[in-house]
């Protein structure tokens, strides 16, 4: 009488003990339980759980595993745990050889002993860059610090900008990677700190603020529009942060342009500060009339024009924006009258 195969596929990402009740009820029952390993996660946990588990031998084909694993399938249920990288092939090769043995083929199912939450991947790349910054791993990865780590960080942030600008979802999802490396390789840089910490927690604490900056969502908070959210945001990080002003904790690595746009949107409630000359201002109210919506061949012409008497752009707007830094820091200190 033919017997019956049931082929338990589990997660490495998941505990091995932890296993779904229709997985635990096969195996309890199961007249022999396979792996294809002794160094299998599970075998300890089902060996405390009084469940005994055999290694099935095999030539390291998905072939030869399956024709061991039927071999064993009799008159009894034999269930067989899923290895680790999924046994690639073996429903395949199962299939190829039932089909051979007609009348005498097992019954054989497959049972969800355990599955990835979303997310779950990521402990694969905590693995891997644990595996590169150990001894015996990558040289040049051992030898890299937060400081020489940085160019990487910025540039990978660059590229990502350029794939959602050229609206590249293939290139966005490579270079989204490449910035969760960053993360991935500093916090496990930091591991090594007198007072380390880790990728874990690098996740506590983003998530406890996106806790705390959502009321609206997790407690009891009253914002319900996008500017009342933004509004709050803002609220609850400079209390948190005790920033005195609103230019605080603006970094002023960031490139000219973007660094003077953030100023000026922070900025935007605050009463009493003073621009630039009013002659300055109306010249370039009227370059941008002239320009016909055309805004980016205008500041292009702006540089073209400032290169040409050798004067550095990124540097005169640097200047203007810590002078308007200023100017602003010194109408938060003054009545709103």
């Amino acid at each position: 009488m033919p017997g019956r195969l049931v082929l338990v596929a589990t997660s490495p990402r998941v505990a091995p003990g932890l296993l779904s009740p229709e997985a635990w009820s096969v195996l309890a029952v199961a007249g022999t339980v396979l792996v294809a390993g002794a160094g299998h996660a599970a075998v300890g946990p089902l060996r405390e759980a009084g469940v005994e588990v055999d290694v099935v031998s095999y030539d390291g084909t998905a072939v030869d595993l399956a024709r061991n694993l039927l071999s064993r399938t009799t008159s009894r249920l034999v269930a067989y745990l899923g290895s680790a990288d999924g046994d690639p092939g073996l429903a395949d090769a199962v299939d190829e050889l039932l089909d051979g043995l007609g009348e005498l083929a097992p019954q054989v199912d497959v049972v969800l002993g355990s599955w990835d939450l979303p997310g779950a991947h990521l402990l694969d790349l905590v693995a891997v860059m644990d595996r590169l910054r150990s001894p015996g791993g990558c040289p040049w990865d051992a030898e890299q610090t937060h400081e020489s780590l940085v160019e990487y960080l910025v540039e990978e942030a660059y590229e990502t900008v350029e794939a959602i600008e050229t609206h590249d979802d293939t290139a966005l999802r490579e270079e989204l990677g490449d910035v969760l490396l960053q993360v991935a390789f500093h916090a496990r840089i930091a591991e090594e700190h007198d007072d380390p910490w880790s990728i874990d927690d690098v996740a506590d604490a983003i998530t406890a603020k996106l806790v705390r900056r959502h009321p609206h969502v997790f407690a009891d908070g009253a914002a319900r529009t996008p500017d009342e959210v933004e509004a709050s945001w803002k609220e609850l990080k400079a209390a948190e942060k005790g920033r005195a002003s609103v230019t605080d904790g603006i970094p002023e690595a960031l490139p000219a342009l973007v660094l003077a746009a953030k100023l000026l949107r922070r900025s935007s409630h605050v009463h009493g500060v003073g621009w630039v000359a009013p002659e300055v201002q109306a010249a370039a109210e009227r370059a941008y009339d002239e320009a016909d919506g055309e805004v980016g061949d205008l500041l292009l012409a702006l540089v073209a024009r400032l290169g040409a008497t050798d004067v550095d752009a990124e540097q005169e707007l640097r200047g203007a924006v810590r002078r308007h830094r200023g100017r602003i820091r010194i109408a938060e200190t003054l009545p709103r009258e």
